[in-house]
């Protein structure tokens, strides 16, 4: 039996978590769907042009899918990074995420961003796409984001970047060569070599 193009529409949405407008075009249902299963609670709206299921689905990721779906080129930096890696004990309220320097700050009202500047080399060291439930997302590697803990360190605080250093080190997250390594892109190589150099 050919399945109706709401079931159709519902298996995307079990699939990515999130739609677009888009995707209802490339399965070939009309846009109108989403409005009226919207109205019948089937759906949620989370912003302009993005919809979930009426009730969330049980993605931890799903903040960080909905900010790399409408920030494509940005990548979850600093304590979002540490929270995806299960580095430490931080959770974030926010979903923190780097940009390039000249880039647009984008406008989203929803979930809480922190947006960070980066340029260079510093934005693009590091970047791992990672597969979650529902789609991809960009993420700095756990040298990278540890690195960038000790060079944000006085917006994160020295004690959150010295708890990110020994537990990455003890989960064995990344090796001394890969820390050195992303302290030097970040320029804070002697800052965290005498830190580096305790864990020998």
């Amino acid at each position: 039996m050919a399945r109706t193009k709401k079931q159709r529409l519902m298996e995307i949405v079990e699939r990515q978590h999130i739609v677009r407008p888009s995707d209802l075009q490339r399965a070939r249902i009309p846009r109108n769907y989403l409005s009226r299963l919207v109205q019948r609670g089937q759906l949620q709206k989370l912003d302009r042009g993005m919809y979930t299921a009426g009730r969330l689905p049980a993605s931890e990721y799903i903040s960080l899918m909905e900010v790399s779906r409408k920030v494509p080129k940005a990548v979850i930096c600093l304590l979002s990074a540490l929270s995806f890696h299960e580095i430490g004990t931080q959770i974030p309220s926010e979903v923190w995420i780097a940009i390039d320097v000249k880039a647009w700050a984008p406008r989203i009202t929803s979930p809480a961003v922190r947006i960070m500047r980066f340029s260079g080399e510093a934005l693009h060291f590091g970047v791992q796409e990672k597969q979650v439930s529902g789609g991809k997302i960009r993420v700095f590697s756990p040298a990278k984001t540890v690195a960038d803990c000790f060079k944000f360190r006085h917006k994160i605080g020295l004690d959150v970047a010295l708890e990110a250093l020994r537990e990455c080190h003890r989960q064995k997250k990344a090796s001394m060569s890969e820390l050195f390594e992303a302290a030097k892109v970040c320029r804070v190589a002697n800052v965290m070599r005498p830190y580096l150099e305790s864990l020998r």
